[in-house]
């Protein structure tokens, strides 16, 4: 039966992390198949360059955690090839052949970092919540740095991998790092506007500074995202009969496809997906 609501009791919060919302937005079937088809479809087989991702993550996460006097350049690439993550390749050659180059972007990127600067956080949970909306996520690093006005600020830092560029507008129109500079604010009570996204193949930094009304419209978006979200869950509780799916969690085909985990479970994706191997993702090397 039908739980009977009475008139001034709270709506429940949706809860959410920036990834649910991002994934609704780019496929509505790729979600259902994400976060409520039970059992969840098969995916594809793993790619190499999120193996190569999140091995540089565990590097660089770990490497702050060593006790100051380790935090050496040398420390830094012996972690990532402890840690490396073997899966997605073509063969064990080439395999090696990554993990050394990224063993080399590591070292160069901590080059650049000073160990005695400690972070605000690492790998650091946050969250927050709305009258609409609970939402958490895990931010790569936290930093402090000086405020004009004095005392510290905190800033958004997220590790970038892959082989395309960025751009500022990229770190701008974020929804995850605005909502993570939001929930960082309000978790450690101080002022975070920074976000960034190091791109550490090229070393660029790509940064921008978000006022309160930007953050502001950040949010609103994602307590749009996550209405109909909501909406969707509560259709798919009912529950909804398979052949209206569709109607509710409609595919987006496009050439992108080809990188979708669940693409064997999607004709349309199929169709029109670019055809990708588990190693196309990664930088070429010279």
């Amino acid at each position: 039966m039908e739980q009977l609501g009475f008139e001034g009791m709270p709506r429940r919060l949706y809860s959410c992390t920036p990834t649910r919302l991002t994934t609704w937005l780019d496929c509505p079937r790729r979600y259902r198949m994400s976060y409520l088809d039970r059992p969840v479809p098969q995916k594809g087989p793993p790619w190499a360059h999120n193996s190569l991702g999140a091995s540089v993550h565990n590097a660089l996460a770990a490497w702050w955690r060593l006790p100051l006097p380790r935090r050496t350049i040398d420390a830094a690439g012996a972690l990532l090839a402890q840690g490396w993550i073997n899966e997605g390749y073509p063969d064990d050659a080439s395999s090696a052949r990554y993990r050394d180059w990224a063993r080399r972007m590591v070292e160069a990127y901590v080059s650049g970092l000073d160990p005695a600067d400690e972070p605000a956080g690492v790998e650091r949970t946050v969250a927050t919540r709305t009258d609409l909306i609970a939402v958490s996520g895990r931010i790569d690093r936290l930093d402090a740095r000086p405020a004009p006005g004095g005392g510290t600020e905190l800033a958004v830092v997220d590790y970038k991998t892959g082989r395309h560029v960025l751009t500022t507008d990229a770190a701008r129109s974020s929804l995850a790092l605005a909502l993570y500079a939001i929930a960082a604010s309000r978790v450690l009570r101080r002022d975070c506007r920074r976000v960034e996204l190091h791109h550490l193949p090229t070393g660029q930094v790509f940064g921008w500074e978000h006022t309160e009304e930007s953050l502001a419209r950040h949010l609103r978006r994602a307590e749009d995202v996550a209405a109909e979200c909501a909406v969707a869950d509560e259709r798919m509780r009912a529950p909804l009969p398979p052949r209206e799916y569709d109607e509710v969690f409609p595919p987006r085909p496009e050439p992108g496809c080809g990188w979708c985990d669940y693409l064997r479970h999607c004709p349309e994706g199929q169709a029109a997906a670019i055809q990708r191997r588990p190693w196309d993702g990664l930088a070429e090397l010279g």
